[in-house]
């Protein structure tokens, strides 16, 4: 692994798989945490976690009269929860058990006057063991922890960048728990065809909530024991024709399996500009998908966001 001083740190999936699949599990007890607290947002929009100066974060959410916020420090390997009455309590990220973790996190809330009842079931993840009897997953390498979230700081300051330019409905950059990814999502502002579901291990209900509109999604994952791999994704709902055909990044390609662009996160990671390779993926896999999709782009888009600078109307 890179040390923390490296920009954009080395992420070889098969040298941390174990700690990405006790993290991927830990973060979807925190998640489900935010789940029993928020009233149901768009597109599910209300679950994700969030890129912070120090880890990953839920945000505020609701806490009776109060609210609360839990946070995944990476820096100082530590999990933090506060409230707005001032209630601050840590477990520390260390080699433990998925078992372990979600008792100690529960108690851990109940202490601090929060009382919650998650559902006790993995979700998006292959042969789901519940948390509360999960004793498999129980690694935690500090560094490679630290990595991804050093890489996930380098990718969610260009998804934001290249979110600036678009004046139509666009979702924020939040970590999605379930799927274990850093995603940004454009819509063309028309309703899409009802989604046909099957998404191993999230319920229907969910998929065509997320899926009722068109859109254009671009996101990064760590890899997984099905793609091992860190990389770049983009794909189209649902997909125009000629959309895979299209000329895009030099590096990328259509992966016919996952129904999507493909950029390896090592291509960025070595390229001479790596922001602004990235940034030239998601422009033309957007375009790609704008295009054969009939989006109304002059409507649409705008140029990027400059710091202080007033968008010329």
């Amino acid at each position: 692994m890179a040390n923390a001083g490296t920009v954009w740190p080395e992420l070889s999936y098969t040298h941390w798989r174990d700690t990405a699949a006790t993290m991927q599990l830990w973060t979807q007890i925190v998640g489900k945490v935010r789940l029993t607290q928020t009233p149901w947002l768009n597109h599910g929009w209300q679950v994700p976690l969030y890129v912070t100066a120090r880890g990953l974060g839920t945000s505020p959410m609701p806490a009776g009269n109060e609210i609360l916020e839990i946070e995944f420090d990476f820096v100082g390997h530590r999990l933090v929860a506060r409230t707005s009455r001032g209630e601050e309590r840590t477990l520390p990220l260390e080699p433990q058990t998925v078992a372990d973790f979600h008792h100690r996190l529960i108690h851990l809330l109940d202490r601090i006057g929060v009382t919650v009842v998650i559902r006790d079931m993995p979700n998006e993840v292959p042969n789901p063991i519940r948390f509360s009897q999960d004793r498999t997953h129980a690694a935690y390498d500090r560094a490679a922890a630290h990595d991804f979230w050093r890489a996930l700081i380098r990718v969610d300051r260009i998804f934001k960048l290249f979110r600036t330019g678009f004046l139509g409905k666009t979702s924020p950059v939040h970590f999605f728990w379930g799927s274990f990814d850093l995603a940004v999502t454009r819509f063309s502002g028309r309703t899409a065809p009802r989604h046909p579901g099957g998404v191993p291990g999230l319920p229907d209900t969910i998929t065509r909530e997320a899926y009722s509109h068109e859109v254009s999604s671009a996101g990064f994952w760590p890899g997984s024991e099905a793609f091992p791999q860190a990389a770049f994704y983009s794909y189209a709902y649902p997909e125009p024709a000629g959309f895979r055909d299209r000329a895009v990044t030099p590096g990328a390609r259509y992966d016919g399996t996952l129904g999507e662009f493909i950029l390896p996160y090592d291509t960025v990671r070595n390229a001479a500009e790596p922001e602004a390779l990235l940034l030239d993926f998601l422009s033309t896999t957007y375009a790609a998908a704008a295009d054969t999709g009939g989006w109304d782009r002059t409507a649409l888009e705008c140029p990027i966001g400059v710091p202080g600078r007033v968008r010329q109307v």
